[in-house]
């Protein structure tokens, strides 16, 4: 689906609001973004070797290639989202509410359109990272599409990433195990297709959910990553019970124990994800795809999901009961805080 023209336009004032230079390289971005979304790809004669200015500009839009309009518009509105939530608050404030919204959220976008609800992570400068209040935003917004009018509801990220997984920074905060419980439980019971659009890497407990998702959908820069014995942890998301019974236990154990980061073909081959697309060409070949989906009978499909999902729905249960108590011990191992604090330092160094 992509940004909406009227999303566009938002996005275009926004930018007239930001109160800090973002610095020329990210101008750039946002001059050949726009080009990009405005006129397709650079379709006129290179400046000349003497007229800098012009040769940088071109330089920088001729670099977008063959991604469509809808992606560049996308990417626009999510660059310049990124920049208005950078400023703090009261930039963030200034951004209007898209179109189709359905509540305020402060970590989520969500909008209903053409019979889709979209739950859109919305923290690209932190790389979509969870935190606690986002865990609890999406268990809301899951409770709300599950009972809104749509037909299917997607996830998917806003920016270059589709979610770094948890939010270490906010580690201390999710000791209780209570939320991210409820959080899984909340794939588990609900009703309608859920898809997965994964637009770029994803990790942690944002690749072990896929397994509770109806389809995913990745493009070719996908990667998935879950890297929990680095980090003194172990499985979520029920993946300790659908990964084997995907991938197999071998190829399942590579990824949980020994931390195997999967491309997006990878991942296609062992079954995690349902089909990947060219980037190029992601967006507007998946939401064209989704659109269709969301005109057939509403019943027919929650009806057929629920024969196939309805005989796991207590193993699911039990599994995900496991893997927070066992989480919970994780956590509060010195081995676990030791990993944590080790990955803090290492990151300080870059």
């Amino acid at each position: 689906m992509g940004a909406t023209v009227e999303q566009f336009e938002q996005a275009k004032n926004k930018l007239s609001t930001l109160k800090k230079d973002p610095g020329n390289e990210v101008k750039l971005k946002i001059y050949a973004l726009f080009k990009q979304a405005t006129q397709g790809p650079c379709n006129t004669p290179k400046p000349g070797m003497l007229d800098f200015v012009n040769k940088v500009k071109w330089d920088a839009w001729k670099s977008l290639g063959s991604i469509s309009q809808d992606e560049a518009r996308q990417q626009y509105c999510d660059l310049i989202g990124s920049l208005v939530e950078a400023e703090g608050p009261s930039s963030a404030a200034v951004a209007a509410t898209p179109a189709g919204s359905q509540a305020a959220y402060k970590t989520l976008l969500v909008t209903t359109e053409d019979d889709i609800t979209t739950i859109k992570l919305n923290r690209p400068a932190k790389k979509n990272a969870i935190t606690t209040e986002m865990y609890n935003e999406i268990i809301a917004a899951l409770e709300q599409a599950a009972k809104d009018d749509s037909v299917i509801t997607v996830f998917t990220g806003a920016g270059d990433f589709y979610c770094s997984g948890n939010d270490l920074t906010n580690f201390q905060l999710q000791g209780g195990g209570g939320v991210e419980e409820m959080y899984v439980r909340a794939y588990i019971d609900f009703p309608k297709p859920l898809v997965a659009v994964v637009n770029g890497p994803a990790v942690g407990i944002s690749v072990t959910v896929l397994g509770l998702f109806d389809l995913v959908y990745a493009s070719e820069r996908a990667t998935f990553h879950t890297p929990f014995s680095q980090l003194g942890q172990s499985a979520e998301g029920c993946s300790s019970y659908t990964f084997p019974k995907m991938m197999g236990a071998a190829k399942a154990s590579e990824m949980l124990m020994f931390n195997k980061k999967l491309t997006a073909a990878q991942a296609c081959e062992l079954a995690l994800v349902t089909e990947v697309f060219p980037d190029s060409s992601f967006q507007s070949e998946v939401w064209t795809r989704l659109k269709a989906y969301a005109k057939l009978p509403r019943n027919s499909l929650a009806f057929s999901k629920q024969l196939i999902r309805s005989m796991e729905k207590e193993r699911l249960y039990a599994v995900n009961d496991a893997e927070v108590e066992c989480l919970i011990g994780r956590w509060m191992s010195d081995e676990c805080f030791n990993a944590v604090m080790s990955f803090f330092q290492a990151k300080a160094k870059l």
